[in-house]
């Protein structure tokens, strides 16, 4: 059991906001989100909702049972990350509006404000006037170059979407764009995967996330397989194998284009790794508006009801719909560490963690060195280069 935890605060001042945003055109097949389509008239008042949320929250977390540590009196927001869904859908006063309410509750120096955008969506002037609303990183849910696979998942966007969105996001002044790319989807092969690497390549974004297609029962293709059935192309999926050969034949690409592989599924350019990710990472501090949002104070972890029309009712009524609440004990903590800290390229500094939890943690990775499955330099211990594609098998070796 670790010894002498602090459960203050251990970030400094800084703190992150997420607003969840669950609206999207279309479900897409592989899609295991809280998200759903419905008419633009509720995204006026979901973004009155989430406004009043944010202007309110101190209130409105007492009368929840969340109790923010003290240091939060003093905190600065430097990262915002309009998540999704699709923001990008939202009109662009309507985004004015919700940073608005943040800078309007609290202190903010914001460093980095991400919109999460489909490629189709992107016009001229929305993206001038993101802009002008503080917005400077988008990040585009990419997935595939190939149009087949983007038919074949229920994609909305074609590969010429990408190619027209990007001169656009140039010419409004965005210098900090994202891709995700997503391997093992229907229809995909190495060729196929190859020139979805090459393709982003061409259009050099500075971030670059990299995502292995989930099979659950949370989505209509996941559900399909495990059912054994056919639908929504289930009969066309790569192998376990070839999904594994195309992550790592990302990591190859990649670093040979001149991105820094930071997290398992993140690459950067030089000074552009996710700012807001980070502190996920990092286990630093963060507060999430919206239906489905979580938030973390240092000391307890909690999130807000899934289902928009329940989020907008309670906040009509002046509460907000607490769905989990937890108080993060030591051991938790620990474990957290762990597990996001092998998550991160840069590894895990033992004396660090160990002076911090009053625990001995060495012994725990001895065994996994000696398999390989982990790498030891002082007191720096990082996943084997190799193993980064079976990183859940070490994480479960690890918390044994």
């Amino acid at each position: 059991m670790p010894r002498g935890y602090a459960t203050v605060l251990r970030v400094s001042t800084q703190v992150g906001i997420y607003v969840q945003v669950p609206f999207c055109q279309t479900k897409c097949t592989y899609c295991n989100f809280h998200t759903g389509v419905v008419s633009s008239a509720r995204f006026g008042p979901y973004i009155d909702a989430v406004c009043r949320e944010i202007q309110n929250h101190e209130g409105l977390y007492a009368a929840a049972g969340v109790r923010l540590p003290d240091e939060f009196s003093d905190a600065l927001i430097d990262t915002v990350y309009l998540g999704g869904g699709t923001p990008s859908l939202l009109s662009p006063a309507l985004l004015g509006r919700l940073l608005a309410s943040i800078r309007g509750a609290f202190s903010t120096a914001l460093a980095e404000v991400t919109l999460e955008a489909d490629p189709e969506t992107v016009e001229p002037e929305k993206a001038d006037r993101w802009v002008r609303a503080g917005i400077d990183r988008v990040s585009f849910g990419v997935q595939s170059f190939s149009d087949q696979e983007l038919i074949a998942t229920g994609r909305i966007h074609r590969r010429s979407d990408i190619y027209r969105a990007m001169p656009i996001l140039r010419g409004a002044g965005i210098r900090k764009i994202s891709f995700d790319l997503i391997a093992g989807l229907p229809y995909q092969t190495g060729e196929s995967w190859n020139r979805s690497l090459q393709e982003l390549a061409k259009l050099s974004p500075e971030h670059v996330s990299i995502y292995l297609l989930e099979i659950d029962e949370g989505s209509r293709l996941g559900a399909e397989v495990l059912s054994g059935g056919s639908r929504y192309s289930a009969g066309n999926l790569p192998t376990d194998e070839e999904m594994v050969e195309f992550y790592e034949t990302a990591c190859a690409f990649l670093g040979g284009a001149g991105y820094e592989h930071y997290e398992i599924s993140n690459w950067a350019k030089p000074g552009f790794a996710s700012r807001h990710n980070l502190k996920y990472w990092r286990r630093e501090a963060y507060l999430g508006f919206g239906a489905g949002a979580h938030s973390f104070s240092g000391t307890e972890r909690w999130a807000n009801a899934h289902d928009p029309a329940s989020y907008v009712g309670s906040l009509l009524a002046g509460r907000i719909p607490v769905e989990q609440h937890e108080q993060v004990t030591a051991a938790k903590a620990l474990e957290e560490e762990l597990f996001l800290g092998l998550r991160q390229l840069s590894g895990i500094d033992i004396a660090r963690v160990e002076a911090r939890y009053g625990v001995c943690i060495s012994n725990k990775f001895e065994p996994l060195e000696a398999a390989g499955l982990v790498e030891r330099s002082g007191d720096i211990v990082r996943l084997a280069p190799e193993k980064l594609s079976i990183s859940n098998e070490v994480f479960v070796e690890l918390m044994k």
